[in-house]
């Protein structure tokens, strides 16, 4: 299942655990990048015991978290608070394209492992710190997890129900995207690092900070903000800037309407059967829609109650008015268009069975770009990797 090694020939020390790190070496490795992930003897990532559920045999099992983000590496047990442990990175990463790491502020360079001690060894070196609050700042040393980003970066308070309604408190997002966002963020800034680098010769020092990510992404939220000196509030599924775009009842199940412009406005109402909608003043932009969306929303919230929501889909989907079912995870790896891109993968991971797994989302001339080696059990290529460094070899070969 190899697709284009588009790194190939790049070198990654992956020495971070659980997820942000974990997700931008996966992408790298998905690239083609030879990705070699450093883990603590015994309990390895923290993630390896993040189950139920399991993927493997007792003995070896691995948690279906731990397989989502470590696709296409090999692992190697090293304790870098040994000073052979400390020896073996070093060797490692005088080698390397890429190091990737998230510990603590500070907390490498008692191992001589930080980027100062390893850019002597190696000029070339792109070097990423992803840690929770950034490398400076009062909050530097303080450790970080995506929930509390979410909750300290503004995530939270523009998620969730609105103020009065059942269930109103703020919520988090279902999966952990400030540390998967910090993870994209991080990979992209490898790249241009590495590109820069085969300008100049020399690499770089990336500070990925989850918090600083947390507030980029807050996108137009934040412009809101600054701009209009707004506070955005929690309002369910609806939108602050765009009406209708909500989720709304139908006969059986929910609907996403998501009307971008004036246009596609004017066909929803003509195709509900209330044409007239569209040509209110109150109504007939964007911008007035917003004014009086308590009125507007009420009465089509009515409309939606007369159809299925696949009556719903059938009828607006072709006549380009914006909408979805809402799917739960089963129905995702069942839909049509899913199942055409390939999104769901599996891999020979020498079991009875093919390991299931997600795929890459990036195509490079119609390929899929996809690392071919399945997410490795702790210290799986350790044996290889320690005698290749012992005899000298220098970075071992896949």
């Amino acid at each position: 299942m190899s697709g284009p090694r588009l790194l190939d020939g790049i070198r990654v020390l992956d020495l971070s655990r659980v997820l942000a790190g974990p997700w931008s070496g996966q992408i790298l490795a998905d690239y083609g990048a030879d990705v070699i992930k450093v883990e603590r003897p015994g309990p390895g990532d923290d993630t390896r015991a993040w189950g139920p559920p399991w993927w493997g045999p007792a003995e070896d099992r691995m948690s279906a978290y731990y397989l989502s983000t470590n696709r296409g590496k090999r692992s190697v047990a090293i304790d870098i608070a040994t000073p052979d442990g400390v020896a073996m990175v070093r060797q490692l990463a005088m080698e390397a394209d890429v190091v990737l790491e998230n510990y603590k502020v500070g907390q490498l360079a008692k191992y001589g492992l930080d980027y100062a001690s390893l850019s002597t060894l190696n000029p070339k070196l792109v070097y990423c710190s992803v840690t929770g609050y950034g490398q400076t700042g009062p909050m530097a040393p303080a450790a970080g997890y995506d929930f509390a980003i979410q909750a300290t970066g503004g995530l939270m308070s523009v998620t969730g129900e609105k103020d009065g309604t059942p269930g109103s408190q703020p919520q988090k997002v279902g999966v952990a995207v400030a540390d998967l966002f910090t993870g994209l963020y991080a990979t992209t800034a490898i790249l241009a690092a590495l590109i820069e680098r085969g300008r100049t010769g020399h690499g770089r020092w990336i500070d990925a900070a989850l918090l600083d990510v947390q507030v980029a992404m807050l996108a137009n939220q934040a412009s809101n903000h600054l701009v209009g000196g707004l506070v955005p509030k929690r309002m369910g599924n609806a939108h602050m800037n765009v009406v209708p775009y909500q989720v709304f009842a139908t006969q059986d199940g929910h609907i996403v309407l998501a009307v971008g412009n004036d246009g596609q406005f004017a066909r929803f109402c003509e195709l509900a059967g209330h044409p007239r909608m569209a040509q209110n003043e109150l109504y007939a932009t964007n911008a007035a829609r917003i004014v009086h969306r308590d009125s507007l929303i009420p009465q089509l919230a009515g409309w939606m109650l007369e159809r299925t929501t696949q009556q719903w889909m059938d009828l607006l989907e072709p006549n380009a008015v914006p909408c979805a079912p809402i799917l739960d995870l089963p129905g995702v790896f069942q839909h049509p268009q899913v199942l055409a891109r390939g999104m769901k993968i599996e891999l020979d991971s020498g079991a009875e069975k093919p390991m299931p797994l997600v795929a890459n989302p990036m195509r490079f001339d119609g390929e899929r770009a996809i690392a071919d080696q399945p997410p490795p059990g702790l210290d799986a290529q350790g044996d290889a990797i320690r005698a290749a460094l012992a005899a000298g070899a220098g970075w071992p070969a896949p």
